[in-house]
């Protein structure tokens, strides 16, 4: 049977369903497969904390949205056009952010009594019309896959667990996605248990051919390659380029990399990656807790490595002492913080941009660090090889503010050669000198020497007490105190003038309106820019990577325009640091839901401001 095939610019797809049904699994090889066929893309694991929440409840529900298109885009989208869900829970988590006329593709093999009534449906949605304003393709996913594997030799319930491979074999061929991909992945990942490998396979073939041969599905869709800039790419992970930042930043200063950690959600994957890396001179030391990991990248700096931490907002916490010790003796240290909801333990898996304060003032005394927030998954690898480049020139520790949302969340990279990105150069302090001085200052950096222990003639003191000016001697006098305190923060202050110029888009420039954002808000606000545009409203936008110090011409941008408006997933702390730094009345938009904006939501706040002009 031929079938029609229509061709679209984009689509949103959701896979939902139980935290053991392989969601994620799922929705990562369509997104593989999806970047090996070229489209642009965007997407949003979104997972529960436990473990294993209860099967078939609504804290259990496991989703991973993918947008991929045509063209450029900027977000995971605001609402799937297909949604799969694979239980009742699935389907009542997810089915508020449907639009009417979506398609809905149910597994109708677990919507059984007892799981109807584990989330509260009286009475089956898939039978009482209640689901008639979206095009519901009800499927026994579940029996259908048993009955494809009912000749291999594997028991009824590790066929069962195959129903995510049947579910993706039927999306890649609706929507035209590569096979071989996948296919590769399944002989690698169950390579050790063949039996399992040729079941998921079969599987995976199976619900390709259930697309080919049913009339459930008399439409196949088609989404052509976007028209990338040429060049070699692959699609990445926020925590994967943080990775691949840091072992760059090795590479281009030559120093080696000391990565010590301990595990935390959303950050253990950037230690899970380096540690793959030791041939490129990486080492990995998971520690007993989040002091002891920050105390040994320290002392790693202190020995002349470039030394990380990575932890997320809970870590920091724990941390602060000793980035306020790497503050005090003036050596260089990459702290990643990849935010998470909170306060405390909070919403483990769920994203936020609540760490910015915490980030600039927790610390004890005045204990001023650099502060670079990436934009998008890709750009977590410059942001990582800037952190690098300011932390070793100024010999100081630099924040690095990611969020879950960019750590999880994936998009196209072009991989850039490596001749390509700035060299770092750590001008380690000379040997054999007299009389030397470990906090003489460079007139230009105010950075101090950097002195490996053990280089003869540059024996000094090291410690967290105040340092006399020049020799480094133990002080207590005020004066000194107070000259000290004042050149760290100037040596942070001076930074803005070696950082680009904050850039503002406005292609008009007659905007009145400007929208400034920092971090992970960088796609949902373009798009929502987009929208407004498109809609003939005049709009300017700018994004902060550099938090601390702001770029030079920060408050000059601000003060060009009428109102500017800032909207954060917190309760408004980067418009709080504007006002208080260049007394400007900003409009401050906040939303702390552990998700990240959508662009409609956004383009409507800017429309209300721009109204009200």
């Amino acid at each position: 049977m031929t079938k029609k095939v229509q061709q679209l610019d984009r689509v949103i797809i959701r896979f939902a369903g139980d935290s053991g049904d392989g969601m994620q699994l799922t929705g990562d090889r369509f997104t593989q497969e999806t970047a090996a066929f070229g489209n642009d893309l965007s997407t949003l694991p979104n997972f529960p904390a436990e473990i294993r929440a209860p099967a078939g409840t609504l804290p259990g529900v496991s989703s991973f949205q993918l947008h991929f298109a045509d063209h450029d885009i900027l977000t995971p989208g605001d609402a799937p056009n297909v949604l799969v869900a694979m239980n009742p829970a699935a389907l009542k988590a997810n089915l508020g952010d449907l639009p009417r006329g979506a398609d809905l593709i149910v597994n109708t093999d677990e919507f059984s009594k007892r799981n109807l009534a584990k989330v509260g449906y009286a009475a089956n949605p898939v039978e009482d019309e209640s689901l008639s304003e979206y095009r519901v393709h009800a499927l026994p996913l579940t029996s259908m896959t048993v009955k494809a594997l009912e000749d291999f030799d594997i028991s009824k319930k590790d066929a069962e667990r195959a129903k995510n491979m049947f579910a993706l074999g039927l999306l890649s061929w609706l929507y035209h996605r590569p096979t071989e991909g996948t296919i590769a992945f399944l002989e690698r990942k169950f390579a050790r248990k063949p039996e399992i490998m040729k079941a998921n396979i079969a599987a995976f073939q199976a619900g390709w051919s259930y697309g080919e041969t049913t009339e459930a599905f008399s439409v196949q869709y088609e989404i052509k390659p976007a028209d990338h800039e040429p060049g070699l790419y692959r699609n990445i992970t926020g925590n994967t380029a943080l990775a691949y930042g840091l072992v760059a930043a090795g590479d281009r200063s030559g120093l080696p990399v000391f990565l010590g950690s301990y595990p935390i959600t959303p950050a253990s994957d950037i230690l899970h990656e380096l540690s793959r890396h030791k041939r490129f001179g990486v080492r990995t030391f998971q520690a007993e807790d989040e002091i002891a990991a920050v105390g040994a990248a320290l002392g790693a700096s202190f020995g002349g490595s470039l030394g990380v931490t990575t932890t997320s907002g809970p870590g920091i916490a724990l941390k602060s002492e000793t980035i306020g010790l790497a503050v005090a003796t003036e050596l260089p240290l990459l702290v990643i913080d990849v935010q998470r909801a909170g306060p405390s333990t909070g919403l483990p898996t769920k994203t936020e941009q609540a760490d910015l304060m915490q980030a600039m003032y927790g610390r004890n005394g005045e204990a001023p660090v650099p502060v670079v927030a990436p934009r998008s998954p890709s750009d977590c690898f410059d942001a990582a090889l800037e952190a690098a480049r300011i932390a070793v020139k100024y010999r100081t520790p630099v924040i690095v503010l990611s969020d879950g949302y960019l750590a999880n969340g994936s998009e196209p990279w072009k991989i850039p050669a490596v001749d390509s990105l700035p060299v770092i150069e750590p001008a380690f302090a000379e040997p054999h000198q007299e009389d030397f001085q470990p906090f003489k200052r460079d007139p230009e950096t105010l950075a101090r020497p950097w002195a490996v222990p053990g280089t003869p003639g540059l024996e000094h003191r090291i410690g967290g007490l105040e340092k006399a000016d020049g020799s480094g001697n133990i002080s207590y006098d005020p004066a000194n105190h107070d000259l000290m305190v004042r050149l760290r923060q100037a040596k942070v202050d001076g930074i803005a003038s070696d950082v680009a110029p904050l850039e503002v888009d406005d292609p008009s420039g007659e905007a009145r309106v400007l929208v400034l954002g920092w971090g992970g808000t960088y796609g949902a606000i373009s798009a929502a820019v987009r929208r407004v545009r498109k809609g003939g409203g005049r709009i300017a936008q700018a994004h902060l990577r550099h938090l601390n110090p702001f770029p030079a011409n920060t408050e000059a941008v601000l003060r060009s325009y009428d109102k500017v408006v800032v909207p954060e997933i917190n309760l408004g702390q980067l418009a709080m640091l504007l006002r208080g730094r260049f007394l400007i009345d900003v409009v401050s938009y906040n939303r702390v839901r552990g998700l990240p904006f959508k662009a409609e939501e956004l383009a409507g706040v800017i429309r209300d401001v721009i109204d009200s002009e």
